[in-house]
């Protein structure tokens, strides 16, 4: 007990220090703490919250119709327990990490540490490269679904420009997050942007239930297995936000109390994402097939346009979640991590914006992107990886027994930790990895054939013919639509 209480002053000591230095004393540094640095357990709940349930909350619908309703529901159930236990390993990793070097008397008053570092400092250089690679590619494609997801819903409302000029516009418009130093000034972000979503996932139930179901709505899901395994990594995807865990924990004044809160943020987002889902598949059926994002189906009202603006706020904010993790490896990188000079820092992190915004252009397909990124790199980066790195931290006596945080009696110790583990690999591998592997990347490759790379406009409407002044120039007049009619999923 003495040990612990020991450890407990370790971690947190060095942390409040650096946390607590220059205490504000006018109103104006008040009210710029109270905004712009959060700390506390709540501000790590907000925080966990709003980056779970971005845009993803538009296309679970669509998941639905691929998997059917109760499938639907389950899988959320399932991999949102399945999150918040790999999400709690991360947080054991670090703590773990932390207190070991604060007895080396290291100091973390300039420095975030970051997934990649925990386990290069528990396991090796090799367990560090694997992690790097996996944690980096999946936040670059994290940042790109904000960004593509920005171009589809502000198109709903205005459909003046078409998409891919929206992606320039929001590309530009993300880049800003550059200027916002870490996790500590999400604040006030984080809190608005739960309420955005919350907002956002209520709308789509309230009006889907009062729209009530289209004429001759049909369930039909699921008929294919493509599609079926096709919803069920996009879940995978919806729960796998925690690879951001470690900068929040880090930007945390007690780190160590973060244990539960990712599983109370999963329990308020399944609050969210269960009957939002559930509401617009029982309204739309298998409409949602050809339709992946929510708000096409949803009549046009003040109401949606409300939730669509919304909706384009919080993606600025969750874009700033995935990429600011990205901006400390580049920053590490080139030696710019320590400067204190904010405009200098955000100079160097311009750079990690633009592959994010010409991918964004290449790959506009959203929806099918979410499942693909989910079972090649989310299945790795928060799920595999995490669990083996418990496994092998904690493979000997020795580290068993000295280990700052012991398994809950409720999970059977390290026994049944151990088997938690064992089991969340073997699934993901199998079931996340190679079935949703397949069946996400040949729906991918469908999207290419389909509308081809670049697509201008991705799942618009044709534009409307022409206007004939002879029967015999009906034909001719008919152009062909900007895009291939076909379904942009595979067909059952």
């Amino acid at each position: 007990m003495a040990t612990d209480k020991v450890v407990e002053t370790v971690i947190v000591g060095n942390y409040v220090e650096m946390e607590t230095e220059g205490k504000p004393k006018d109103m104006k540094s008040k009210l710029s703490k109270f905004f712009w640095h959060g700390g506390s357990a709540y501000d790590a709940w907000f925080s966990c919250a709003s980056n779970q349930v971005a845009q993803v909350l538009l296309t679970l619908p669509y998941s639905f119709s691929q998997l059917g309703m109760l499938s639907g529901i389950l899988f959320q159930l399932f991999y949102g327990l399945m999150g918040s236990w790999t999400a709690y390993l991360i947080s054991i990793l670090y703590v773990e990490y932390r207190t070991r070097k604060e007895r080396e008397k290291v100091d973390f008053r300039n420095h975030v540490i970051q997934w990649f570092e925990v386990l290069d400092g528990l396991l090796g250089k090799h367990w560090r490269n694997v992690g790097l690679a996996f944690n980096c590619t999946f936040l670059l494609f994290g940042s790109v679904i904000q960004l593509i997801a920005c171009a589809s819903n502000i198109y709903y409302i205005n459909d003046n420009l078409d998409k891919r000029t929206w992606t320039y516009i929001f590309g530009a418009c993300c880049a800003t997050t550059v200027f916002i130093p870490s996790f500590h000034n999400y604040r006030i972000w984080s809190f608005l942007g739960l309420v955005m979503t919350t907002y956002t996932a209520w709308y789509l139930t309230i009006a889907s239930l009062l729209h009530g179901q289209v004429e001759g709505v049909k369930h039909s899901g699921p008929t294919k297995l493509v599609l079926y395994f096709t919803g069920a990594t996009n879940i995978l995807y919806t729960f796998g936000g925690h690879a951001v865990t470690v900068e929040i924990m880090h930007a945390m004044w007690k780190p160590q109390k973060f244990k539960a809160i990712y599983l109370l943020a999963t329990l308020y987002v399944l609050t969210l994402t269960l009957p939002s889902a559930a509401a617009v598949y029982w309204a739309f059926g298998d409409m949602l097939l050809n339709h992946s994002n929510a708000f096409a189906l949803l009549p046009r009202s003040p109401l949606r346009d409300m939730a669509v603006i919304l909706m384009l706020i919080h993606q600025f904010i969750t874009f700033g979640f995935a990429c600011t993790p990205l901006y400390f490896v580049w920053e590490k990188a080139i030696g710019m991590h320590e400067c204190k000079s904010l405009c200098k820092r955000a100079a160097a992190r311009l750079p990690v914006v633009i592959p994010i915004w010409f991918l964004a252009i290449i790959f506009p397909f959203f929806g099918p992107i979410n499942s693909t990124v989910g079972s090649l790199l989310v299945s790795f980066t928060v799920y595999i990886i995490p669990a083996l790195a418990h496994i092998f931290t904690f493979k000997s006596a020795t580290a068993r027994e000295n280990a700052v945080e012991q398994p809950p009696k409720f999970v059977g110790r390290w026994v049944g930790t151990y088997t938690i583990n064992m089991f969340v690999v073997v699934w993901v591998l199998v079931v996340g990895f190679g079935f949703g592997g397949w069946a996400s990347v040949t729906n991918f490759i469908h999207q290419i054939d389909t509308f081809g790379l670049f697509t201008k406009c991705y799942q618009c409407p044709p534009p409307p013919l022409p206007p004939s002044s002879h029967p015999l120039n009906a034909t001719a007049a008919a152009a062909p639509p900007l895009h291939h009619p076909l379904n942009h999923t595979l067909h059952p």
